[in-house]
This record gives structure tokens, C-alpha cells and sequence, in this order.
């Protein structure tokens, strides 16, 4: 998935009210940028960090930028835009490119399932289970190496798991895909001390027949792209 306006990159001043960030651009500019992440975003919203900001000229938009990135000193990237996994991975699902996935040629996206919910792809194909997945992006990192979900407390992810679940019981296939937008990482595991409630739900989903799919990313200033598998422990 290409950014569809180059990035630019600026200097953090603050993240607040969860969707807004002050920036600094390099001419010294003051601007305000969207950011479209509800979660914490802990360790990536600290005053001086380095982010790169998409510019848009839509009339329909209050905010002129929009914050996709967080470029760490160590030349590693994090990708804070949740809406974006959803977008590298439906290019990657109707390529074929997710090889646990790739027997599926229906992509179909936001569709309605279970309590008033809506699935982030529907896979079909003839001779096969319906396939449910649900996509999660993690962007926290407290060791080095080792990426983590949730980053707060997620009721809303533990109702989803509860949902795959049911899925597999009316004997569909369910997968809970972890997209990690961090380069620096090659190890996950779920951060069960923020969010006991949803490390047990998981638990309790991974027994009833939810599988757990976790992929890497490949992150540049142009593009965010569906990598391979990452370890899971």
C-alpha cells in the first residue's frame, strides 16, 4: 500500500485528545495533524520524536496533515495510522500473497457478523469454510525485538474474540490476525499484564479453534507492505 500524497516529515510537540497531535514542520511551521489511533500509542507519542505526516488539500477535511509514522533514532519505522493495516492487507489478501490465506479468491471487507459487529474480511471459496478475520495492528514495543497487543485495555477486542469463536462453533473457519507496524520487531506475544481480560478471552478463543495468524510490515516514508510471519509466543 503506497501513501497516496508523499510523506513529510516534522517534530512531535504533543498527542492530545486522543486524535489530535501538534507538529513542527522543518520550515518551522506549527500545525495540527490528525491521528487516527485511539489506543495509548505508548512510547510513540513522546514530545521530540520524529513523524511523518501525509498532506491533503480536501476541502471535506479540517486537518490539512494527517500522522502515519513514527521514525525511531535507530532508523527503524512504526506505522501509528490504524486504518492502514486494513488497506496493505486487502491488496495482499486478493494477491495471494498471505500464503495461509491464499486459497480464498472473495475478498469481501466490513462485513456484518455475530452482536452488532462487522468483520474486517469475509474469505470465501467454493469447497472451503467460510474464513473470518479479524485484524488487530500492534504498535507497542517495551523489549527490544518483542511487539505486543493491546496497548490499553481493549473490551471491544475481547467481544471480537468471543465472536471468531462462535464463528468456529457454526463451523466457519475464524483467524485473529496481528499486523505488526513496527520494523524493529521480530518476536510478538499478547501484553496479558495490560489487559488480563483480553489474554483470557484469547485463551479461551485459541481453544475453541481460533487460529492466530501474526505478520510483519514493511515500512518506508512511500509505502506500508504485508511482510512474512512473526514468531508468537
Amino acid at each position: 500500500m503506497r501513501f497516496e500524497t508523499p510523506l513529510i516529515p516534522a517534530v512531535l510537540i504533543r498527542r492530545y485528545k486522543r486524535f489530535l497531535a501538534d507538529c513542527r514542520l522543518q520550515d518551522g511551521q506549527e500545525i495540527t495533524a490528525h491521528c487516527a489511533n485511539p489506543g495509548s500509542m505508548m512510547g510513540l507519542a513522546e514530545p521530540g520524536m520524529t513523524v511523518w505526516l501525509e498532506p491533503n488539500d480536501d476541502p471535506k477535511k479540517k486537518l490539512k496533515y494527517g500522522w502515519r509514522l513514527v521514525e525511531h533514532a535507530d532508523g527503524h519505522f512504526t506505522g501509528v495510522d490504524t486504518s492502514v493495516p486494513n488497506r496493505a492487507l486487502r491488496a495482499a489478501l486478493e494477491t495471494g500473497e498471505i500464503a495461509e490465506l491464499a486459497t480464498y479468491k472473495t475478498v469481501r471487507a466490513e462485513v456484518k457478523y455475530g452482536a452488532n459487529s462487522r468483520i474486517d474480511f469475509l474469505l470465501q471459496q467454493d469447497g472451503l469454510p467460510d474464513c473470518y478475520v479479524e485484524v488487530k495492528s500492534v504498535t507497542l514495543s517495551r523489549q527490544p525485538g518483542l511487539a505486543e497487543f493491546p496497548d490499553s485495555v481493549t473490551a471491544r477486542g475481547t467481544k471480537h474474540l468471543g465472536e471468531l469463536a462462535n464463528m468456529v462453533a457454526q463451523g466457519h473457519r475464524a483467524v485473529m490476525l496481528y499486523l505488526v507496524q513496527r520494523t524493529d520487531s521480530h518476536r510478538f506475544q499478547l501484553a496479558a499484564d495490560i489487559d488480563p481480560a483480553y489474554a483470557d478471552a484469547f485463551a479461551s478463543a485459541q481453544a475453541a479453534g481460533v487460529e492466530r495468524l501474526v505478520l510483519g510490515t514493511r515500512i518506508t516514508p512511500q509505502s506500508v507492505e504485508v511482510a512474512g510471519p512473526l514468531a508468537a509466543g
